[in-house]
């Protein structure tokens, strides 16, 4: 299974509620972050949902094959068409990106990195529908994109609670954004602000914070 660096620190990054609860993936790719989620919370249940079928099979035969199988369901279908009966308590989302950049010619490209099948507006109103009253969701993108998605976010009352800012180095821009959403914050919250450098300046020896994050996942360390 191919991996980002950027994905693998938001798996490990992600805070869930301690006990019996339901998590929904969304895009969730060939399975990365419902894996990394199943191993850090023993009682999590998840269900990931993945419209690229080819993406979608090998998510649920790298589930076959983990310790986890019985937590985790890939379901394969748009989430606009994903009606299950009932609610979760956080959603996850590492969704398609560059929406405002221009397209590959290779339609594959396009679906892995482009917003073509999942708008902003679809995926929040997804959320919206699906996640629990009380719950929240969290998700990674660019950092232009994540600005977008911020001020769409706004205009239906969200209010983002967490960003952690990943950065190659101190001396680099960010890159991707993890942002944490919630409804009803009340008038008194504040945005808890963050950022992880994943290299010290030299560019190739990796921080201490990455290493103590990613221990549990990297062989390594």
């Amino acid at each position: 299974m191919k991996v980002c660096t950027d994905a693998c620190v938001f798996g490990a990054s992600v805070v869930l509620p301690v006990g019996n609860i339901r998590v929904l993936d969304i895009g969730s790719g060939t399975g990365l972050l419902s894996l990394m989620l199943a191993q850090r919370y023993p009682q999590a249940q998840i269900i990931g949902v993945e419209i690229d079928p080819v993406a979608a099979s090998q998510a649920q035969e790298n589930v076959k094959n983990s310790p986890f199988a019985s937590r985790i369901e890939i379901v394969s279908t748009a989430i606009q068409d994903f009606r299950p009966d009932y609610f979760f308590d956080v959603i996850v989302t590492n969704p398609p990106f560059f929406q405002s950049d221009l397209r590959s010619p290779d339609s594959a490209i396009n679906g892995a990195h482009h917003a073509q099948s999942l708008s902003f507006s679809d995926l929040l109103m997804a959320i919206k529908r699906l996640l629990k009253p009380g719950g929240n969701w969290q998700i990674l993108l660019p950092e232009k994109e994540s600005k977008l998605l911020y001020n769409n976010a706004l205009e239906i009352d969200w209010a983002l609670t967490e960003k952690l800012t990943l950065r190659h180095t101190a001396a680099h821009a960010p890159g991707c954004i993890i942002s944490t959403f919630v409804s009803n914050a009340g008038p008194d919250f504040a945005v808890k602000a963050s950022e992880l450098c994943f290299y010290e300046p030299d560019g190739k020896t990796y921080t201490v914070a990455f290493r103590k994050l990613l221990q549990e996942f990297y062989l390594i360390f």
